[in-house]
């Protein structure tokens, strides 16, 4: 069996065998220098006339980038290496020969490497966002299982809305319409009522017709729901949540964000708790900058950018306004104009990363704002059901996977953060 990359300081001084593709070769005299990857890591080997076989020698001149090999040799250190050590090679076996790999070192438009994402991901950036997004999501069902949450799946087919019908993905469902999810919220107040704190994890899809840098058409998002918890409970979590998969980044990825030439200064202030400012202050902050915001209305990118701007740390806007929320945001009692409900602005002008807030509880106010969101009651008898048989206040948010990769990562796109990334007008590969 062959070994691989990331394990090899734990064979120094022994003979191994690495199968893997050429990521880059050159010669110097008598020594070739061959840069081999194998999609854990990256090992230098060392070809020198007498220490191998002459076909190695000869061989080498065949290398192209991405040509599929097998090597052996020796284990050392060497501490100017990828990973710390390199290989003493001594044989050199070409499994394939590729030719005219399309990507290369020179620069490419967005569009061609898009159109070779699957070609694209192998290189050192697109391999160390994904090593990020990856341990990202291990931080994300190691914080919720630690905390006594039970992971409930929600249905990817959905017979109802739930952030609105204008950006529904309508599908056929045997001899019925059907939607695909744009949240696993609702599923997860049914959860909650079953398990107490529940959340989920996948796939949602919004058809917006949209082309900025925060926005995708097919993410992933992190729901939990948690039963008799309130708005000031939910900032709580969430912001628990956000520092510990930050913290869990800056200990496990050190290098794949040196990698990304991410500064990493702003990303250790992201300590627990955060700002908070009501709807009302954060339109004063607006107002003051004179940028012709109308109180009253939901923030754009660039309101976000500028009320995030004034912090080191994400901040909550809470309280926003009724009538921008959906159906299910309970209403501040005091000011029904109001609601309970929440977002959090990552710093650095990447935008709301979590929206969520307290559910309105009221079987009637709910009915009637089912009726004013003009959705199909009967679709959503089921989530009436919740505050007919045994109501319960109960909060959860959503936090959007891709742009919090996107904002750890220090990205300008949000379409670097997944390996295959769906978009307006993109669907390829």
């Amino acid at each position: 069996m062959h070994n691989y990359i990331s394990d090899l300081k734990k064979h120094i001084g022994k003979k191994v065998t690495l199968k893997g593709w050429v990521y880059n070769s050159r010669s110097s005299g008598k020594i070739k220098f061959l840069l081999l990857r194998d999609g854990t890591g990256l090992c230098q080997c060392i070809y020198f006339k007498g220490e191998c076989e002459e076909k190695a020698l000869e061989d080498f001149a065949k290398l192209t980038q991405e040509t599929t090999v097998e090597v052996t040799g020796v284990v050392r250190e060497e501490p100017r290496s990828p990973g710390g050590v390199e290989l003493g090679a001594e044989t050199l076996n070409i499994l394939h020969i590729t030719k005219d790999f399309p990507i290369s070192p020179k620069d490419h438009g967005v569009d061609f490497l898009m159109n070779n994402r699957h070609l694209w991901i192998r290189s050192k950036k697109q391999n160390a966002i994904l090593r990020i997004r990856a341990e990202i999501v291990s931080a994300i069902y190691d914080f919720f299982n630690g905390k006594g949450f039970t992971l409930s799946d929600a249905p990817i087919f959905t017979p109802n809305a739930c952030e609105g019908t204008s950006t529904l993905f309508e599908t056929q469902y045997f001899d019925e319409k059907a939607y695909l999810s744009q949240s696993g919220q609702l599923y997860m107040e049914a959860a909650a009522a079953a398990l107490g704190k529940a959340y989920c994890f996948g796939p949602t899809f919004r058809a917006e017709k949209s082309k900025t840098r925060r926005h995708l058409i097919e993410f992933w998002m992190v729901e939990p729901e948690v039963a008799f918890a309130n708005l000031k409970d939910n900032m709580e979590l969430a912001e628990q949540f956000v520092e510990y998969i930050v913290g869990r980044v800056l200990k496990n990825k050190k290098e794949e964000l040196k990698t990304l030439e991410r500064d990493t200064s702003t990303l250790e202030k992201i300590k627990a708790p955060f700002p908070k400012l009501h709807y009302k202050e954060a339109v004063e902050i607006l107002l003051k900058k004179d940028t012709g915001f109308k109180d009253g209305n939901d923030f754009g990118a660039t309101d976000e950018t500028i009320i995030s701007s004034q912090f080191d740390k994400p901040v909550f806007v809470h309280h926003y306004p009724t009538a921008i929320k959906a159906f299910y945001m309970k209403e501040e009692e005091a000011d029904p104009t109001y609601s309970l409900s929440c977002d959090l602005l990552a710093t650095e002008g990447y935008g709301e990363i979590i929206g969520g807030g307290q559910r309105e509880d009221r079987l009637e106010i709910l009915e009637k704002k089912i009726k004013e969101h003009d959705l199909n009651l009967e679709h959503l008898k089921w989530y009436t059901d919740l505050r007919r048989y045994g109501a319960f206040q109960s909060s959860g948010f959503g936090l959007g996977l891709e742009r919090t990769v996107s904002w750890i990562c220090g990205l300008s796109h949000v379409r670097e953060t997944i390996a295959f990334p769906r978009m307006y007008g993109r669907m390829y590969p």
